[in-house]
């Protein structure tokens, strides 16, 4: 398959008109699925109405079927189609954080959606994002999209149409290239189909947040307890991963460095990953940059590129600083020690 890619200027007026958009919006109502820009990462778009564009975006991802699917809207018009009600903590999430990146969970309607792009479940994830390019799209087609992330199934997710092209170029009909995302890790992801509700993926949302708009919400005991079953999508597999095993690392800098001395000792590449206020103190094979330390936002909007480019400085091992897991940093720890695998070094 010959992928394209269509540049577009996220800047311009009259997107749904652009001819590429155009071209996109034709290929996902053809249900052949191609890579669009969001807020967050970019996604794997494809009808979610339609059991073969479904499968054909799990076979691009090489993504297990028994992952269900984020739906992607462009209009409150299309969420009340596809679920059966809208609690009211739900709405007052809507009315603050859409278009945005927030997936909320709902109770489904039967019979308008694929059961593939849900997995079977009664339930469906849904989302409005907040990128020009994505929303045109959505209305050029005027379909309810499943937009997983756009790289190979346990990558590290795609912050650039580079990235997805470097993932799955060959294997999907195209991509329109909006330039860089902005949030850098994927939707926050609330269950509100419990009188309480659950945060199931942290992301670009904080608990903070969303506990100012409508009060106490839990999170998930699967995101702190590896014997718990996950339900949100993108939690259940091993993700984020970069090619060179990822250890992180909590415990003081100099102890970090002993570690990399260590390595370089057996005749390995050592890789760091740090942020701009700690990179002198490193000397290390490669020290990558992500982000300030003093704006986490910062460290979650460079996480996956740092992770990539690890990949093409051929590294074999990598260290990585830790972070403070309140707010943003809650993503970002779960991002990185599903990278990681769990693996923690602790200074004694």
């Amino acid at each position: 398959m010959n992928t394209k890619v269509w540049k577009v200027d996220k800047c311009v007026d009259n997107l749904e008109s652009n001819p590429h958009v155009v071209d996109a919006a034709h290929f996902l109502r053809e249900n052949e699925v191609v890579a669009m820009p969001t807020e967050t990462v970019y996604g794997l778009a494809g009808n979610a109405k339609n059991d073969e564009a479904v499968r054909k975006i799990f076979e691009a991802k090489g993504r297990p079927s028994d992952n269900p699917l984020i739906i992607h809207i462009a209009e409150r018009s299309q969420l009340e189609q596809m679920v059966a009600e809208v609690p009211e903590k739900a709405d007052r999430l809507i009315e603050a954080f859409w278009p945005g990146p927030l997936t909320i969970v709902f109770r489904m309607k039967e019979g308008v959606l694929s059961k593939f792009a849900t997995a079977g479940l009664s339930t469906v994830a849904v989302r409005m994002p907040d990128h020009p390019v994505a929303l045109a799209l959505l209305r050029a087609c005027r379909l309810p999209i499943a937009a997983p992330s756009a790289n190979s199934s346990g990558k590290p997710s795609p912050t650039t149409a580079a990235h997805v092209v470097e993932d799955l170029n060959g294997k999907i009909a195209g991509v329109l290239d909006g330039g860089p995302t902005g949030v850098g890790v994927e939707s926050t992801v609330v269950d509100c189909t419990e009188d309480v509700p659950v945060i199931l993926r942290p992301g670009g949302i904080t608990r903070e947040q969303l506990e100012a708009v409508i009060g106490e919400v839990r999170i998930d005991p699967a995101l702190t307890n590896e014997a718990e079953q996950p339900k949100s999508p993108g939690m259940k597999y091993r993700h984020y991963a970069p090619n060179a095993p990822l250890y992180l690392v909590s415990g003081t800098r100099e102890f970090l460095q002993r570690l990399v001395e260590e390595k370089q000792k057996e005749g390995l590449r050592v890789g760091v990953l740090t942020t701009e206020e700690f990179a002198g103190e490193y000397e290390a094979d490669e020290v990558l940059i992500c982000g300030q330390r003093s704006e986490l936002d910062t460290v979650a909007s460079a996480l996956y590129d740092v992770l990539r480019r690890f990949n093409q400085l051929n590294v074999d091992i990598i260290f990585s600083e830790m972070f403070p897991n309140i707010g943003v940093g809650h993503a970002i720890m779960n991002r990185l020690e599903k990278a990681a695998g769990n693996k923690v070094i602790v200074e004694k």
